[in-house]
């Protein structure tokens, strides 16, 4: 994500840039929501509550301005959110000064050592699909590498019923095969089946949940 040889929206550079361009303006940020993802909050209904512990350590990818981040702070777990954009990681912290010291500037491709296997559930929303194909393995990988044993990673993208091709995005949907196969690579398997969705703009999305075993 921080070689030069990859195309620029593929770059760190290429996402600090969109934030600080935007110049405090969310609408100027194609991605940014002032509201959680609508996945995340069902999941975190239904679902989380049977799997991990209020108070466990949350890592939240790519944060971005933060909703999904003050949605999962909200509901009273550890939250470390973290984003490649110095610029994103200052605004979420305006956004949320009470917790400022959640929001943490660090790259997913080389995060600090004492994360590796730290967290209890790793959340991903829509991050993988803003890579390229060929980088969404190692980015499951390099999710993957933050959970900790028996710990789960919860992934939310785009979907596609086929592989995606580098020169068609972004966004870059993987198929819930490339996903589970990623994930499976990395040690980690599905818990429960993979929900495969239409969202409420008639978007194709997935949400899985990958687990640890030790």
């Amino acid at each position: 994500m921080t070689t030069t040889t990859e195309p620029l929206a593929t770059t760190v550079d290429y996402f600090e840039s969109v934030y600080a361009e935007a110049a405090g303006d969310a609408g100027r940020v194609p991605w940014a929501s002032p509201h959680p993802s609508k996945a995340l909050v069902n999941w975190l209904n239904a679902v989380a509550p049977t799997l991990i512990r209020c108070g466990a350590r949350v890592a939240v990818a790519g944060c971005g301005l933060g909703a999904d981040a003050r949605e999962v702070i909200r509901r009273g777990f550890d939250v470390t959110a973290f984003d490649c954009s110095a610029t994103a990681v200052a605004w979420a912290r305006g956004l949320d000064p009470d917790h400022a010291e959640s929001y943490v500037q660090a790259d997913l491709f080389g995060p600090p050592g004492r994360w590796v296997r730290r967290f209890d559930l790793v959340i991903d929303i829509n991050n993988i699909q803003a890579l390229q194909p060929h980088l969404h393995r190692d980015a499951v990988a390099a999710l993957s590498r933050l959970v900790a044993s028996h710990g789960y990673l919860l992934a939310i993208c785009r979907g596609s019923a086929r592989p995606a091709r580098d020169d068609e995005g972004p966004p870059w949907p993987p198929t819930e095969d490339e996903l589970v196969h990623a994930a499976s690579e990395a040690g980690l398997s599905p818990q429960g089946q993979v929900c495969c969705f239409t969202d409420d703009q008639d978007v194709p999305r997935i949400r899985a949940v990958f687990r640890r075993g030790s």
